[in-house]
């Protein structure tokens, strides 16, 4: 995984976060030409924490803090899906907006990805499982740990999702990451006035 002095090589790096009230997860990723590398991963575990409230504090101050520490261009999070608890959803609904304050804060740019698009982004199969989606992104980034929670992976899965949403600008069956990187490479395809 990259060190603090290699992440100002990257041209983009996106943070992408699992969001949940007992366990949040995390991931993040640099983009150097169209390629993705790991950068970190983890969990920030909020179980021994009674209140709610204080449960919301730590996701906020955790979030901002990985924000500052990796200095990230975009923040991507899983949305919460609908389930039959709706105080489960509710809590899951906080600290989704908690983590989203916390980098509207920092001035990051938001996506927000279901858990449906991110298991089809990554494994081609929107009802994957965690394990394997936390498979493929072992083969995809090339790393070896296995982490303690799959909710790592979780939000790792969620930047590398963004990372392949954000790469299909395409023409003629090449992949372009932005019109400046198609118009350079295509330059008779421009209309000049």
């Amino acid at each position: 995984m990259g060190n603090l002095e290699h992440i100002k090589s990257y041209e983009r790096i996106i943070l992408g976060i699992d969001p949940g009230t007992i366990v949040m997860g995390y991931g993040l990723i640099g983009i150097t030409k169209k390629q993705a590398e790991i950068i970190s991963l983890g969990v920030v575990k909020l179980d021994k924490l009674d209140e709610h409230s204080l449960r919301l504090k730590r996701i906020f101050e955790r979030t901002t803090s990985l924000i500052d520490q990796y200095k990230p261009d975009e923040l991507a999070i899983e949305a919460p899906f609908f389930g039959k608890n709706v105080q489960s959803m509710l809590k899951l609904g906080r600290a989704q907006g908690v983590a989203m304050a916390a980098a509207l804060n920092r001035e990051l740019v938001i996506i927000e990805y279901s858990p449906k698009k991110i298991k089809q982004s990554i494994t081609g199969n929107g009802n994957a499982s965690k394990e394997q989606v936390a498979a493929m992104l072992q083969r995809l980034l090339k790393f070896k740990e296995t982490p303690e929670f799959l909710d790592a992976t979780d939000g790792l899965a969620a930047a590398y999702c963004h990372f392949l949403q954000n790469n299909k600008t395409t023409a003629g069956g090449k992949s372009y990451n932005s019109w400046k990187s198609f118009i350079s490479e295509n330059p008779d395809k421009v209309k000049k006035k």
